[in-house]
């Protein structure tokens, strides 16, 4: 017999996030990946080197909706993270759960640490989790109510996450080794399966079809990431399992892996956790590229845990107040420094002191005699910088950046150039003289990417910048 649903409840609990993620929304500033996605908007595309389109769009979307403010980038990542929340509900009471363990999981889903990050920034992750959980949801219904068309649907969400990140490939990983290590096999049988895999990889065509005919950058990018931050992500791929969502969520979490694991009909998605955490460890992903399991694991945990709702309530009020302070901009950004809160969490320290990175280059750029500004190019090493200085109205900004690279090289008349966070080696390949002229201070000591950065003024380039611009590619 269906549950009713507690619409009421996980309503008002849903809005009621909006309204915070809306009203914090100034916060800080501008994370670099908003920065960046800020100057994809303006060059649609069926995909770009690092990312597919779905992002880069909503970007778009929002700016013609809502003007070119920090603001309006935030408005549909907190929309995500309000109908996460109903996701999570509804997942719940799929698994049987109670009006007061879809209340419990609704609660946790608002107040988990990795969600509030996603409804407050513009990320990629703040529409991967909605789909995630779509998709999870639909596989639910298929396996719990002997109702197979909705793989259709498990299908469909698999397609359009595909236009957000290609993440999606690792729940579908671990579905299937559930599925063959667990059952029940007999599902692999389903022509409904199957059709809804084949909706799902028409949906994908046009994304193959940009990665084979741009030399599958993505892979490129999965690899550049693995090399460069493979080793820590291993190092602190368990800690972050129980820091995602807080540890009282972790903790619910593992008693839902208990129950999906006793339950036959769902128990390829209690083993798809683990299988898609040793890929995730194998591979040298990310941490966080377990999340979307982590929510159903705890959307599954408060079935049990309404049994005694008022303690687990009370856990998870508590669990999330310190997401809280972790996750969005509730210390005031002068004392930030001197918190934990910089380390936990990179999005808050990456959101402070673009302004005072622009005006430094600004400076030094207005500094040049006026001939010289006329031709000046700006030289920076990532795309939040990139996405700054085009932010502050800068002329003639470069990088070699994933996609940013296919935006140069600067022209040949460019024999000047603002130079910062590149490789010496290639600067000092393209350029007579490198002099330093200034370092960014953004004024609140907070240990970020762009503090302390040298600016360079740089003269003479030594060859073409058609035939030097490929040793400034770089991907990360």
């Amino acid at each position: 017999m269906k549950l009713p649903f507690a619409w009421r409840s996980v309503t008002l609990i849903a809005v009621l996030l909006l309204a915070v993620l809306l009203v914090l929304s100034a916060g800080y500033g501008y994370h670099r990946d908003e920065l960046y996605f800020r100057v994809l908007a303006d060059h649609p595309a069926w995909g770009y080197v690092d990312q597919p389109p779905f992002t880069p769009m909503v970007a778009k979307l929002s700016l013609a909706l809502f003007g070119d403010t920090v603001t309006a980038l935030r408005i549909f990542p907190a929309l995500a993270s309000a109908v996460l929340v109903v996701l999570a509900a509804l997942i719940t009471r799929e698994l049987g759960g109670t009006g007061a363990a879809q209340i419990l999981s609704a609660l946790g889903t608002a107040m988990a640490a990795y969600p509030l990050v996603a409804g407050h920034i513009l990320l990629t992750l703040s529409f991967d989790m909605p789909l995630w959980a779509a998709a999870i949801l639909f596989m639910l219904r298929a396996l719990l109510r002997d109702q197979p068309r909705w793989w259709l649907a498990a299908g469909l969400a698999v397609g359009v996450a595909t236009y957000n990140k290609q993440l999606i490939v690792m729940l579908l990983i671990g579905l299937l080794g559930g599925l063959l290590i667990a059952g029940p096999r007999r599902v692999l049988a389903s022509p409904w399966l199957w059709a809804g895999a084949a909706i799902a990889a028409v949906l994908t065509v046009p994304n193959v079809l940009y990665q084979v005919t741009h030399d599958w950058p993505q892979l490129k990018m999965a690899a550049a990431l693995s090399e460069d931050k493979g080793a820590d992500f291993r190092t602190f791929f368990v800690p972050f399992q129980f820091i995602l969502f807080g540890v009282v969520a972790a903790i619910i979490g593992i008693f839902g892996w208990l129950r999906l694991w006793r339950d036959r009909r769902v128990r390829a998605l209690a083993v798809a956790y683990p299988v898609t955490a040793v890929v995730t460890v194998a591979s040298g992903g990310r941490y966080d590229y377990t999340a979307g399991l982590i929510l159903l694991l705890f959307a599954a945990g408060c079935v049990g845990a309404a049994a005694r709702p008022r303690l687990a309530s009370v856990a998870l009020v508590v669990n999330g107040l310190g997401n809280a302070v972790v996750a969005l901009p509730l210390i005031p950004v002068a004392q930030l420094a001197a918190t934990p809160v910089p380390a936990i969490n990179e999005t808050a320290r990456e959101q402070v002191g673009w302004p005072s990175f622009a005006a430094t280059v600004a400076g030094v750029l207005h500094a040049l005699p006026p001939a010289d500004q006329a031709k000046a190019a700006i030289l920076v090493g990532n795309y939040g910088e990139y996405g700054m200085l085009d932010k502050a109205g800068l002329p003639r900004v470069y990088s070699g950046h994933n996609q940013l690279y296919e935006y140069g090289p600067p022209p040949e008349t460019a024999d000047v150039a603002v130079v910062m966070n590149v490789d010496r080696g290639a600067a000092l390949a393209q350029f007579d003289t490198c002099e330093l002229k200034a370092r960014v201070d953004n004024g609140v000591d907070v240990d970020n990417e762009e503090q302390g950065l040298e600016v360079y003024l740089c003269r003479g380039h030594k060859q073409p910048w058609a035939t030097a611009w490929p040793r400034w590619q770089h991907f990360s």
